[in-house]
C-alpha cells in the first residue's frame, strides 16, 4: 500500500520469539520517551495482511524518528498467548503498543486497567470486540467503512466489463459482511449506470475460516470452471489464497483486500489481480504515533473512530480505497475512480453500511450457506 502520511484528525474524530508471561509491575514501563512494541494476532509478520502492513508501518516510523521497536508474536492463537505477549513487551519497557485486528478486543479490556501509563492502538477493534466494556483512556481503536472500498471494488469489476462476479468471505464478522454488502452495492451501481444490471451476476459465500485450504479451493474450481465466474472478491485473512489457486487454473481474476496484494495475487498468474480493497492501517498508525509525539493524545484516548473518506480530491489522505500505484484496469479509469470517490464523499452516491439484511439490488445475487 502506498504509504500515506496524514498527520491531520482522522474522520471520525476526524523479535519472534515466544514469550512467558511475567508478573506485571507498572514500574517496569515507565519511561521518559516513546518505545513501540507491535503484536501479532494468529497470524506472522510475513503475512502479506495485517500484520505485515502494520509491521512495516510502526517499523518505518520508528525509523524515522530515532525510536526503539520491536514486534512480538503470541506463542499461539489465544487471548492468553495474546496477553503473555502484551506483558512481554511491556515489562521490556515499550510504553506504545499496537494490536492489528479483532482478535485483541479481549486482550486490550484485560491488560489496559494494569498498565495504564502505557498508550495501546487497536486497529480494526469495535466497541463490539471489545465486548461491550467502555473505551478505556490509554486505549485508541480504529474501524474502518469497509462497505466504501468494497462497493469500488464491485463498481471497478464492472466497469472493467465482468458480468459473472464472484464474493468469498472468510467469517460472517460485521467487517467482511460490510465489505460483501459493499461489493454487492458497487457492482450494480456501475450496472445500472451501464444498462447491464440483467446480465450482471454475483455468486456470494463465507468460507467459515480466515484460511484458505483444499475445500475452499474446489469450492472455487467449482465457481470458476462450472459457473462460468471471472473475477472473485476474496475477502478474510488468508483466504485468498485459494481463490488464486483455483482461478489459476482457467486463467480466471482475483481482487485483494485490506491491502495492495497485487504483487501476491500475481504470483499466481499474470496480471491476475485485478485491484484491492483497501483499508489504511498505514495511515492510521502514523496519524496515532504522531499524536502521541506531538503531546496530542488526548485527541485519541478513550476513543473508537471510524475511518474512511476525509476528502473528496485527495486520495492520498483517505482511510479507504484503490490502490492507484498498481492501477492495470483498462475500461475503468483512475480519473473515473476519482469521480466516484468525489461523488460518495459529496454525498451524491449513497452507500448503505447497513448489515442487517441483504442489499435490494437489481443484479442477481445467488447467496449460498457457508463453506465450512
Amino acid at each position: 500500500m502506498k504509504k500515506l502520511i496524514a498527520i491531520a484528525m482522522m474522520a471520525a474524530l476526524v523479535c519472534t520469539s515466544t514469550f512467558a508471561a511475567p508478573k506485571k509491575n507498572k514500574k517496569a514501563a515507565k519511561k521518559s520517551s516513546v518505545k513501540i512494541a507491535m503484536v501479532t494476532d494468529s497470524g506472522d509478520i510475513t503475512d502479506q495482511s495485517f500484520n505485515q502492513t502494520t509491521y512495516q508501518a510502526c517499523k518505518d516510523y520508528a525509523e524515522a524518528n530515532g525510536l526503539e521497536f520491536q514486534y512480538y508474536k503470541p506463542a499461539g492463537d489465544s487471548t492468553a498467548d495474546r496477553v503473555a505477549s502484551i506483558d512481554a513487551a511491556y515489562q521490556d519497557g515499550y510504553n506504545v503498543i499496537v494490536l492489528p485486528g479483532f482478535l485483541f478486543g479481549e486482550a486490550i479490556v484485560k491488560v489496559a486497567k494494569d498498565y495504564d501509563d502505557a498508550k495501546f492502538i487497536g486497529l480494526d477493534i469495535s466497541e463490539g470486540d471489545l465486548g461491550g466494556a467502555a473505551v478505556p483512556a490509554n486505549v485508541f481503536c480504529a474501524v474502518y467503512q469497509e462497505e466504501l472500498p468494497g462497493f469500488f471494488a464491485g463498481y471497478a469489476a464492472v466497469k472493467e466489463g465482468y458480468r459473472h462476479l464472484g464474493f468469498l468471505g472468510g467469517m460472517a464478522v460485521p467487517a467482511v459482511v460490510r465489505y460483501g454488502y459493499g461489493f454487492v452495492q458497487g457492482a450494480n451501481k456501475a450496472a445500472e449506470e451501464l444498462k447491464v444490471a440483467d446480465k450482471v451476476t454475483i455468486e456470494y459465500v463465507y468460507g467459515g475460516q480466515f484460511y484458505g485450504d483444499q475445500t475452499i479451493t474446489a469450492s472455487m474450481d467449482g465457481w470458476y470452471k462450472n459457473r462460468g465466474v471471472e473475477v472473485v472478491f476474496a475477502c478474510g485473512g488468508g483466504i485468498w489464497t485459494s481463490a488464486c489457486e483455483a482461478a489459476s487454473k482457467v486463467g480466471g481474476k482475483v481482487i485483494g483486500v485490506d491491502v495492495d496484494q497485487t504483487a501476491q495475487i500475481n504470483g499466481y498468474g499474470a496480471d491476475m489481480c485485478v485491484t484491492s480493497a483497501m483499508k489504511g492501517l498505514g495511515a492510521t498508525v502514523n496519524s496515532a504515533l504522531s499524536a502521541i509525539q506531538a503531546g496530542n493524545w488526548a485527541d485519541y484516548a478513550g476513543k473508537v473512530a471510524t475511518l474512511g473518506l476525509v476528502s473528496g480530491s485527495d486520495l492520498s489522505v483517505n482511510y479507504v480505497g484503490l490502490p492507484t500505484d498498481t492501477w492495470t484496469m483498462k475500461n475503468f479509469s483512475v480519473k473515473e475512480y476519482k469521480k466516484l470517490v468525489g461523488d460518495i464523499f459529496n454525498k451524491k452516491v449513497a452507500v448503505s453500511n447497513s448489515i442487517d439484511k441483504e442489499p435490494s439490488v437489481k443484479v442477481k445475487v445467488n447467496y449460498y450457506k457457508n463453506i465450512k
